[in-house]
C-alpha cells in the first residue's frame, strides 16, 4: 500500500486540494444563507421554502461529499510514507483544526435541520458571527500545512 500511495501522492494531493476548496466554499456560503433565511424569510413563506431547498441541496450535494472526499484524500496523504513527521507539533494542530472544522460542519447540519422544521431560534447576527469560524480554522490549517511553523 505504501508504494501505491507514494506513486499516486501528487494525484491524491491534487484531489485533496480540490475537495478542500469545495468544502470551504460551502462552509462559507451556508451560514450566509442562514443569515438571509433568519432575517428575511417568515417561517412557512415561499421565500423560506426556497431557502430550505437551497440549504439542503448545498449541504447534501456539495458540502457533505466534499468533506468526505477531503477526509479520504487527507488520510491517504497521512498514511503516505515520509509525508508527515508526527514528532513535530504542526500536524497535531492541523489535525485538531480539521476536527473542529468537521464539528462546525455538524453544527451547520443541525441548524439546517432546525430551519427545515421552522424551528430556528438564532438571529442573523449569530450566523454572521458563525461565518467567521471556517475562515479562522482555514487560516490555521493552511499555515500549519504550508509554513509548518512549529
Amino acid at each position: 500500500m505504501g508504494s501505491f500511495l507514494i506513486e499516486w501522492y501528487f494525484w491524491i494531493k491534487a484531489l485533496h486540494i480540490i475537495s478542500v476548496i469545495s468544502w470551504m466554499a460551502g462552509m462559507f456560503y451556508l451560514p450566509r444563507l442562514f443569515v438571509y433565511h433568519a432575517e428575511r424569510a417568515v417561517a412557512g413563506s415561499e421565500l423560506s421554502e426556497t431557502f430550505k431547498i437551497m440549504e439542503r441541496k448545498l449541504l447534501r450535494a456539495i458540502i457533505n461529499p466534499a468533506m468526505i472526499a477531503t477526509w479520504v484524500f487527507g488520510l491517504l496523504m497521512v498514511f503516505t510514507p515520509g509525508v508527515i513527521d508526527w514528532s513535530q507539533i504542526w500536524p497535531w494542530i492541523k489535525a485538531l483544526m480539521v476536527i473542529l472544522m468537521s464539528a462546525f460542519h455538524g453544527w451547520l447540519s443541525a441548524r439546517r435541520k432546525e430551519f427545515s422544521r421552522d424551528e430556528n431560534t438564532r438571529s442573523g447576527r449569530t450566523y454572521r458571527l458563525s461565518n467567521e469560524v471556517p475562515t479562522v480554522l482555514m487560516l490555521v490549517i493552511v499555515i500549519m500545512a504550508v509554513i509548518k511553523p512549529i
